[in-house]
């Protein structure tokens, strides 16, 4: 195990970059992971761990667990995880993975997608990962400036979900066509005067869009949208946070599928 005791070491800085910068993750193909559980979550399911960064105590304590073919395991002082780290409190490991490729294939092959048009809370999409992970959900397209997915803090909330479920990010412009060429309904969740409830939705074979929390469903896209979905809810609340409400898509989608 390699030992790093300089702030100023190229491996520091690349930890620092990845942890702040898109456009730096995407030029260098890494994203940044952090915990010991979301490792474990790493190497079960075969995501290409690149190097692992370990704070002195945590590296003692693990220093015998056998790592992936390949993967460069790296020392570090506690003061240097904590200023490297993007937790207020470091677990005491760090890791880079190599990034999927973003780019959507030509035509879907499944039959549930989320669509996620300009959500700017890295957590929420990291939540809503981690919910089309539990309930069956074939991929998540992001569009509309939408965050991150390979933002720490949607890693973080994905609880290893980026690791199993595939996420591409699309131009708003592209998205509809893709959507027709895999022969599925788009469908949004917003109001309409054709507007269905979720439980009447035609939902067999659809990529459903969630919107904004502050802007709901980007204007052009929803006009090309077959349907649109309202969520049952008390007619005190108005709406639901974006993962709330894409959560409830999600089970409605799965509960389908469940025997009676």
């Amino acid at each position: 195990m390699e030992r790093i005791t300089s702030r100023a070491n190229s491996t520091i800085s690349l930890v620092r970059r990845l942890s702040r910068e898109r456009d730096f993750r995407r030029e260098r193909g890494l994203y940044l992971c952090d915990g010991v559980k979301l490792l474990g979550e790493a190497i079960q399911w075969h995501a290409e761990v690149d190097t692992v960064i370990l704070s002195d105590d945590l590296a003692d304590a693990l220093g015998g667990t056998p790592m992936p073919e390949g993967v460069r395991t790296v020392a570090v002082p506690r003061e240097i995880m904590h200023s490297i780290s993007p937790m207020r409190t470091p677990q005491g490991a760090l890791f880079l993975v190599k990034a999927p490729d973003l780019t959507p294939p030509e035509r879907l092959t499944g039959g549930r997608y989320l669509i996620l048009d300009g959500l700017q809370d890295p957590g929420n999409v990291g939540t809503i990962l981690r919910s089309a992970d539990a309930f069956g959900c074939d991929g998540l397209l992001l569009t509309g400036s939408c965050a991150d997915p390979l933002n720490p803090k949607a890693v973080r909330a994905s609880m290893g979900a980026i690791f199993r479920t595939p996420v591409w990010e699309v131009e708003a412009e592209k998205l509809p066509d893709l959507v027709r060429r895999s022969d599925l309904a788009l469908c949004a969740t917003a109001l309409r005067s054709d507007t269905v409830s979720l439980e009447c939705a035609p939902l067999t074979r659809a990529a459903v869009v969630i919107g904004s929390e502050g802007s709901g469903v980007s204007p052009d896209l929803l006009d090309r949208c077959d349907a649109t979905i309202r969520i049952p809810m008390e007619p005190t609340c108005e709406s639901l946070n974006a993962a709330a409400a894409a959560a409830v898509v999600l089970w409605e989608w799965y509960r389908r599928g469940l025997p009676c």
